[in-house]
Formats: structure tokens, sequence, C-alpha cells
């Protein structure tokens, strides 16, 4: 570090005693666990949201994300060190400032930019000299040095000098019990030196183990490349599902045996398709930047099609089983078990039960849908049309069901009482196979 004096100094002396404030900006999936392991490291934190309920609710120390549970917030939400709003003026109050904002597709598959845009703008007002700027948003490689730093430095202020930027990927994977925020090896990377040292040293005091990298860069391309490689296993796995299925080979046993190889292997599963903010998504965004470079991810690109064409592929076996048992999907009675995109979480972005249930629409299907944990389907992208209320799941409504589709595997169904009274059942999840057989009808999708 340079002078005692200087801003770098300044900042790092208050992180190492504590002292520093931490603003979050963006109290969703990602910021709030990341506000709370600040806390519990012993700072001082800010926590901003554009939506005035969020922070509501966690001034009365309620929790809106269920997976988290219902104390998840407690413990911060009445301590003095706390404080929640949506006046980004009390953000100039930050020592350092992380970003965690959404980074969705536009309406062409295009990278949309406009929250991580919004946000540094948002911070440039406010920024002063001796404060720290983090994004955590998955994006392209060189969006924190070429989109965010010239935003920042709209202030008058220079990166480097006067305030400092990193970039470090979130690694959430909401519903998971074995890892937490704290647990996750977090991945660092900064502008310079200086912004990276100082990004090592904060994330440090909360986080149990930080990877320093070389640059921003790297930080952002390693993320990329994480989601990259699920999306494309599970697109391996999701293509052989329909060829083995028709060898009338169950796909589900083939994973497990290969399972049984101690090296070599990592077991991917098949679904109806991808849900979640990451893997339907991150890909896109290396593919859109890499053809400014004068390159096509093929491989990428191909992956992306082969796992969009699964609710496609769920709607054939539907039809299937339903043409097999002497009726049509058009009026047919379809029930749709699970809307979340992954078992046991209140997450429905990107879900593909949404388009699985427009296309049963679109077919001329009955369709209703029970879930647990998502009592209400509407106003979702795309699918802005559709409002729904999940039903009850009980012996009467599987009955009255032409056909029951497994769409996400809640544990909290019950699926002895599905397999004891459904005629027809599609699952596309393998929900049933401690199950089987049933009393109906079982297809696999």
């Amino acid at each position: 570090m340079v002078g005692t004096s200087s801003p770098a100094s300044q900042l790092e002396a208050r992180i190492r005693d504590r002292t520093a404030t931490i603003g979050i900006v963006g109290l969703g999936y990602v910021g709030l666990p990341l506000l709370r392991a600040f806390f519990r490291a012993g700072f001082p934190v800010l926590g901003y949201d554009v939506d005035q309920s969020k922070v509501d609710m966690l001034e009365r120390g309620e929790s809106y994300l269920k997976h988290l549970g219902e104390d998840f917030v407690r413990d911060f939400a009445s301590s003095e060190k706390f404080r929640a709003t949506s006046d980004p003026a009390m953000l100039a109050e930050a020592d350092a400032i992380i970003l965690c904002v959404p980074t969705p597709l536009g309406r062409h598959g295009e990278p949309d930019m406009s929250y991580i845009e919004r946000s540094s703008a948002m911070v440039a007002e406010i920024l002063r000299k001796g404060q720290l700027v983090s994004l955590e948003s998955t994006t392209y490689p060189g969006t924190t040095r070429g989109d965010m730093q010239p935003i920042l430095e709209r202030s008058g202020l220079r990166s480097g000098t006067d305030f400092f930027v990193a970039y470090s990927p979130e690694r959430e994977d909401p519903g998971r019990k074995d890892h937490s925020t704290q647990s996750i090896p977090k991945l660092v990377g900064g502008l310079d030196e200086t912004s990276t040292n100082l990004a090592v040293e904060l994330y440090s005091a909360a986080i149990a183990e930080v990877v320093r990298v070389d640059s921003a860069e790297v930080a952002e391309a390693a993320k990329l490349l994480e989601n990259i490689y699920r999306c494309v296993n599970i697109a391996l796995v999701n293509e052989l599902k329909p060829v083995l299925a028709a060898m009338d080979i169950d796909i589900w046993k083939v994973i497990r045996a290969a399972s049984t190889k101690p090296f070599g292997f990592q077991a991917f599963y098949p679904g109806p398709g991808l849900g979640g903010h990451c893997i339907p998504i991150d890909p896109y965004y290396l593919t859109w930047k890499a053809r400014e470079f004068g390159h096509h991810t093929r491989f990428i690109e191909l992956a992306g099609e082969v796992n969009n064409s699964m609710p496609h592929y769920v709607i054939k076996r539907t039809t299937d089983g339903l043409n097999e048992a002497g009726k049509p999907l058009r009026g047919s009675k379809v029930l749709v078990i699970g809307l979340a995109y992954k078992p046991d979480v209140d997450d429905v972005r990107e879900t593909p039960a949404a388009e699985i249930i427009k296309m049963l629409f679109e077919h001329g299907a009955d369709v209703s849908y029970h879930d647990p944990h998502v009592p209400l389907f509407a106003g979702m992208r795309k699918y802005m049309e559709y409002r729904m209320h999940s039903v009850p799941l009980t012996d009467a409504s599987v009955r009255a069901a032409d056909c029951v589709l497994i769409v996400t595997n809640h544990s909290a169904v019950d699926w002895k009482m599905i397999a004891d009274h459904a005629t027809l059942v599609v699952d596309s999840r393998n929900a049933m196979h401690e199950h089987l057989p049933i009393r109906g009808r079982y297809v696999q999708a």
C-alpha cells in the first residue's frame, strides 16, 4: 500500500478493524446472504434495494426468501449495525459498495446490461475518495473495466487512486444445505493491484477462503466457465435421454452405473429444461461477446439449443402417454407438479415449468399445478398473460387428472399418494423411481 494517509491505506485500516461500512446493492438471492455474512464478520452493513417492500420486511425482521428460513434475518435485523434503505444517497456512507444486481437476457437473447449500468451510475452520483466498489453479477469478460469503470469515473475521481474497483462473482445455489455464502471459495480480481489487495482483504474478513486471480477479466471468465460447464454436460444427458428411451433403456440407471467409476466421470442429470438465473442465461453472455472478436461458440450454442428443446420433448411424451390411453392432449386435465426451477425452493426464475404450462394451454389442455413453495404463478417474463394458483394435492385431484406431469421433484410432495391414485404419470425428474410400478401408466419424459 501507499502512504498511511492515502485513500487506500485508510480503507485498508477500516476493513482490518471492522469499522468499514459494507453497502450491498440488491437484496435478493445473492445480496441478502452476502449482507448477513459481512454482518456476522462484525461489520456495520447497509442494504439497498429499489423494492421498498423488501426494505420494510427486513426492518420488521421478516425474510422474503423462504428457502433461507424464517430466522435468517432476525439476528441482524434488530442490530444497530444493520440498516436497510431504498434511498441511494445513503450509500455515500458505505466504505465498500457491492453490486448484486440481475444480468438477464434481452428480448433477442442479448445481454441486458441495464441493471449494471444504472446501479453504476447511481454509485457514481455518491462516489467519494476511499471507497471500494465490487461487482458480483455474472457477465461477460471486460464488463468491470470496459463498462463499469467509465461510468464510475464520471464522478471526476480516478479508479485505482481515488476509489477502487474489483470483480468477485457470486456462487450462490439456492436451497443447497452443504455450502453457504461463507464456506464457498470466493474468486476476487481487481482492475489494478491496489484494488485487488483491498478486495481480497475485504472478502477474507467474511469468507472462509478467498482465491486471488490476476484480473477482473479472469474472474469474469471463470464464472462463465463454471456455468457453461454445467450447461454443456446437462445438454449431453438431455440429448441422450430420448435416444436411450427409444432403445428402451432407462437413462437414470445408465447414469448410476457410470457413476461407479471413481475417476473421469461426473454425474449430470436430465430434466425438463434449464432454470434459475445462471445456467440458462450466462453462456449467452460469452456467446454474444465472442462475436465481437470474430468467434462463434458453436459448442455452447448447441448446448443451449438442446436444453431449450426439452420442454417440447416433455410435451411430446405427455401427448404420447395420453394417446396410448385413447385421449388427445386437447381437453385433457393435466396436473403439473412443481413450478420452481429446482427442488425445495420457491425460485421460479427461468423455470422450464412456465414454458411447459404455456405449451399445454396452447395445445388446449385443461391445466392446473401444485407447488408447495410457489402459491402463485404470475408476472413472469414472457408469461405475463398466465395467472394461476397452486391447487391442493389430494387423492381426488390426482384421480381427476388425466395426466400428472412431474416437472419439479419437491421433497414435500406425497409421491406415494400419486403412485396410488394417478391414471397416468409423466415423469421428467425420475421422482417416482422409489414407487414403481405405480397403479396407472408411467412414462419417463
